[in-house]
C-alpha cells in the first residue's frame, strides 16, 4: 500500500490544524489585515483536500467492486462452458464408464470446479422450486402434497446463490 494509501485510511487530516509558521506563531495568532485571507485561503485548500481524499476513497471502493464483478463473471463464463462436459462424466459414471485414470481426471475435475465454488443441485424428491428447477413434464399422483421433482433428466448448477443453469426435470403435481 502506498503512504497515500495508509495517509487516508488512518484517517489523515481532514480539519485545519493551528499551522506555526516560520518565525513560530501560529496561524490563529497572525492579526491585522492579512488574517481573514489567511485563514479563507487555509478554508479553500482544507475543502479541496477532504474532497480529493473522498473522491480517491471512492474511486478505490469503485475499482475494488469493478475488479471482483469482473472476476466472478469470468468465473461465471468458465464453468457454464464446463457444464457440457459435467454432464458428460455424470452420464458416464451412471453407465460405469468411470474408471482408472479417466476416474482420477473427472474426480480432480469435480474437486476444482467445487473449489471455485460450483455446487449441482436437483435431486428426485425435493419440492420443485421455479427458480431453481426447469419443469419439462407435469404429472398427477396422488401420493404427493405439494409439487416434487419425479425425474431429473439434466442436473442444475449454481455458483453461490446465482444459478449458472436450471435443473430440467419433469415433477409430480398433487391431485
Amino acid at each position: 500500500m502506498s503512504g497515500v494509501d495508509n495517509w487516508v485510511e488512518e484517517g489523515g487530516p481532514l480539519e485545519p490544524q493551528d499551522e506555526v509558521s516560520a518565525d513560530g506563531v501560529s496561524s490563529d495568532q497572525v492579526s491585522g489585515a492579512g488574517a481573514d485571507p489567511l485563514a479563507q485561503q487555509l478554508a479553500e485548500r482544507t475543502a479541496d483536500l477532504q474532497r480529493i481524499q473522498a473522491e480517491y476513497v471512492n474511486y478505490k471502493r469503485r475499482v475494488d467492486r469493478d475488479r471482483e464483478l469482473v472476476r466472478q463473471n469470468a468465473t461465471f463464463s468458465v464453468l457454464s462452458s464446463l457444464l457440457p462436459v459435467l454432464d458428460d462424466i455424470d452420464r458416464a459414471r451412471e453407465a460405469g464408464e468411470v474408471e482408472g485414470g479417466f476416474k482420477a481426471v473427472a474426480d480432480s475435475l469435480d474437486r476444482v470446479v467445487a473449489g471455485l465454488g460450483l455446487t449441482k443441485f436437483g435431486a428426485s424428491g425435493e419440492e420443485f422450486d421455479p427458480n431453481l428447477h426447469e419443469a419439462l413434464m407435469h404429472g398427477h399422483s396422488a401420493e404427493v402434497t405439494t409439487t416434487t421433482v419425479e425425474h431429473v433428466a439434466q442436473a442444475g448448477y449454481r455458483i453461490g446463490e446465482r444459478v449458472v443453469r436450471a435443473a430440467k426435470v419433469t415433477v409430480l403435481d398433487p391431485e
